[in-house]
């Protein structure tokens, strides 16, 4: 992966100094969201904040502070404003605030517990102090400190997107939110599509658990947002999912899908449940399924063939790239009803 917190561990592990340039708040249209990131070293930029001109004018900040003797507010940190249409001639037209932080040897622990609590799929949120050369602080939704102590500001809104807020002194502060991804796809079958899935998902956002019985399957690396199962009861791991995750079954064996279809629609708070094959796979299955008590209308709920209409192609990067699309749509639907039912604070 070349996401900017992988592209930071790897940095710090390598003792290279490097700037982290994020979206602290918009105004207006903008490329990005707040909240978005890129990672600048003397030599690279992983990830990014989008915009072309805004993009390459924030790595040129990023490069002269890298340029600058450590240790100055000006080399450590710093926070620039701009307007995407007069300044950078860009079409967006919005107002930008990009945070600059720079992230060296003697932060390597900082990385290192940023990565960890992405490992462990629990939302968790950076506070910078951008007026001062003190460390970074990482805190849970307790507000309780995972890394650094110092006093954090007053009235910190962990409900809210990327910001800056000002203490009682005067210093500002990022607030920047690392929520853990809410998409979560259990995936049956290490073969070609599933292998070939989980690299099409290994930099989207979403986490997945990737289940087979036979542990040779598996490649030796895995993307960062991938862990594997090894088990002889898969249908267990069904039982174990927390509420709201989505489910695609690509097994080796067809009688082991069937009894995963089955186990599957017995849950009723699946966000969704693929299955791959024909619709005569698809015919077959109902008729076993309803023949076990299966209602019609959880039937309903099992979709087969998968992937997007129109794509036909049968190879594993195709179908991976047909079914990776139509998880993105069933994911942001599912973002964007839940946002509808949220209450506005």
């Amino acid at each position: 992966m070349t996401d900017w917190l992988s592209a930071l561990s790897n940095a710090a592990a390598r003792a290279e100094p490097a700037v982290l340039v994020t979206v602290a708040s918009v105004q207006g249209s903008s490329p990005r969201e707040p909240g978005a990131k890129m990672l600048v070293t003397t030599k690279a930029q992983c990830d990014t904040i989008g915009g072309g001109h805004l993009e390459m004018r924030a790595a040129e900040i990023a490069r002269e502070m890298l340029a600058m003797p450590s240790g100055s507010i000006a080399a450590m940190r710093r926070i620039e404003r701009f307007a995407l249409g007069p300044s950078l001639g860009q079409c967006c037209g919005g107002v930008v605030l990009l945070a600059f932080e720079r992230i060296e040897a003697k932060d390597r622990d900082y990385a290192v517990c940023l990565n960890e609590y992405r490992a462990r799929r629990q939302d968790y949120w950076r506070l910078v102090p951008m007026d001062a050369s003190l460390p970074a602080q990482v805190i849970d939704k307790e507000e309780q400190p995972l890394c650094g102590a110092l006093p954090l500001p007053e009235h910190i809104d962990l409900a809210r997107e990327c910001h800056i807020v000002v203490d009682s002194e005067g210093c500002r502060w990022l607030v920047d939110p690392l929520c853990a991804y809410r998409a979560h796809l259990v995936l049956f079958g290490a073969g070609h599509v599933g292998a070939a899935i989980v690299r099409a998902l290994a930099e989207l956002p979403c986490h997945v658990t990737w289940v087979d019985e036979r542990e040779d399957m598996f490649p030796e690396s895995l993307p960062a947002n991938v862990k594997t199962e090894v088990t002889d009861t898969p249908e267990a791991v069904v039982d174990e999912v927390s509420p709201g995750a989505s489910y695609l079954v690509m097994t080796h064996s067809h009688a082991l899908d069937q009894r995963l279809a089955e186990t599957i629609l017995r849950r009723a708070d699946a966000a969704w449940f693929g299955l791959i094959g024909s619709e005569t796979k698809r015919v077959q299955f109902e008729r076993r399924l309803r023949a076990r008590g299966m209602p019609e209308e959880r039937l309903k709920h099992m979709v087969c063939p998968v992937g997007v209409p129109g794509i036909s192609g049968k190879t594993p990067a195709v179908i991976a790239a047909s079914v990776c699309a139509q998880l993105l749509q069933v994911w942001e639907k599912r973002e964007q009803t839940e946002q509808a039912h949220t209450p506005n604070e």
